[in-house]
């Protein structure tokens, strides 16, 4: 159990061996350690296997990208990890791919084996800019997509020269700042308009994907600000890539299942210790929303 916990923990084999010394046992060999770290696959495919229940309104999806060898070479994947908020507001781990992030038959079937394993009610989807998701969303969820705001705004100021993206950034964040959708759309192309004709790109930019960006405006205010992005993974995907770093290039996608499931199953035990991380009352305005003139504006499903 030692050697498991501090396998999961981040501790190279070779510190795990010098571990086991210092409890006065003999040394263990890395393939030892792999062997007794094997038992951690029950408790992780119980976990990503599990039954969804309930409704989940909100699902934020993202990307770590890993290097695994494959065939003699070593190559790229991605591990795309969901995380979704329940109807009682509480934050939970309910999914794990490993794969290429950009193809849509990869997010189709990973959507599929989250809906196969009872997901249900998801009404907005976040994420970055990934080929082919909006189409899988479409397709399995019926539900809308953000476009990750962080990440949008990156991309925006790519458009702009240097030493003028801080006027361009304060510009841009007008939009974000407005009370509701109506107006929001209304900076949005206010801005887009004062900027077009000194950075073009950055005016089509924002035609294209004004409705992707500006989608959480529909959701109640007291969510707004853990919708707009993926923010609620990344402390998350950082203790993934620490402790992946550790390992380096993995030797197989399983034992990419095995280490980076093992860190999910942890956290996703702290997460349920904390408090609500969306308030109740809001929740109960998203998934029975009163019939207003608002609702016309909902942006197009993906």
């Amino acid at each position: 159990a030692v050697i498991q916990e501090a396998w999961i923990g981040g501790v190279s084999t070779r510190r795990v061996d010098e571990l086991v010394q210092a409890m006065g046992l003999t040394g263990i060999g890395k393939s030892t350690v792999s062997k007794l770290c094997k038992d951690i696959d029950e408790r992780v495919g119980a976990f990503l296997e599990r039954k969804l229940e309930g409704d989940y309104p909100y699902l934020w999806l993202d990307a770590t990208y890993l290097r695994q060898r494959e065939g003699g070479r070593i190559v790229t994947v991605a591990a795309i990890i969901a995380v979704a908020c329940d109807a009682e507001g509480r934050r939970e781990i309910i999914g794990l791919h490993i794969g290429p992030s950009e193809a849509e038959t990869f997010w189709s079937s990973f959507l599929r084996s989250l809906v196969k394993r009872g997901l249900k009610g998801v009404k907005l989807v976040i994420s970055d800019a990934h080929e082919g998701l909006k189409a899988a969303i479409a397709r399995v969820l019926g539900a809308t997509w953000q476009r990750c705001r962080v990440h949008w705004m990156r991309t925006a100021l790519a458009h702009v020269g240097k030493p003028q993206q801080s006027i361009a950034a304060a510009a841009l964040r007008q939009a974000f700042l407005q009370a509701d959708q109506q107006s929001a759309r209304q900076t949005w192309r206010h801005v887009a308009d004062q900027l077009r004709p000194r950075w073009p790109k950055l005016g089509t930019l924002m035609d294209e994907s004004e409705d992707d960006v500006l989608a959480y405006m529909f959701f109640p205010a007291a969510h707004r600000t853990k919708l707009h992005s993926t923010n609620t993974l990344e402390r998350l995907n950082k203790e993934v890539k620490r402790r992946a770093d550790v390992v380096g290039i993995f030797p197989s996608e399983q034992s990419i299942i095995r280490l980076v499931g093992a860190v999910l199953l942890e956290a996703n035990d702290e997460w349920q210790l904390q408090q609500r991380y969306l308030g109740v009352e809001a929740m109960a305005e998203t998934l029975n929303p009163a019939p207003t003139n608002d609702t016309l504006q909902l942006p197009t499903k993906a």
